[in-house]
């Protein structure tokens, strides 16, 4: 029996390698995609890796990612890589990095940060750690545990 990975290469589009396992499913709602696109979308999952054990590859026909998405992306998979695809030939491949801040898009956790006032205050996060990623708010210094940034990206889409 082969172990050979079959999965159709596209013309045109983004690879997303080097997910952790079972992270690709978040992956999927940070990027809006639920199935009813028109493109060619290809999730493979618990792919041997020799740099993480186990891996999720994503791959999604006719489509870039923008710069948010990829921050975001960071966040869930600080060890991916994103491939570029022109005319089935990788024309770029990166690693993705999280940016210094993050600005309106996670809550803060601590009920009594001016974020959480009522009045709209943009969150705003400033990167302390990258490799589990660890978030610390700019105006009440409370962390926000990596649980809680994958629980809140799970839930927004």
């Amino acid at each position: 029996m082969s172990r050979e990975l079959k999965v159709r290469r596209i013309k045109n589009g983004t690879v997303i390698d080097h997910i952790p396992s079972g992270k690709s499913l978040i992956v999927l709602k940070i990027l809006g995609i639920s199935g009813g696109e028109d493109n060619i979308i290809a999730l493979v999952m618990n792919v041997e890796s020799r740099k993480l054990g186990k891996k999720d590859i994503v791959k999604i026909e006719n489509r870039e990612l923008t710069e948010d998405e990829v921050n975001l992306i960071a966040l869930i998979a600080p060890t991916a890589t994103i491939n570029i695809i022109k005319d089935f030939k990788v024309v770029k491949k990166y690693n993705v990095t999280l940016p210094k801040t993050f600005k309106g898009i996670l809550k803060c956790p601590n009920p009594t940060c001016i974020t959480n006032s009522g009045e709209y205050v943009e969150p705003i996060f400033d990167v302390i750690s990258t490799n589990p990623p660890k978030l610390k708010c700019t105006y009440c210094w409370t962390y926000i545990p990596y649980e809680n940034i994958l629980k809140q990206l799970e839930e927004k889409s």
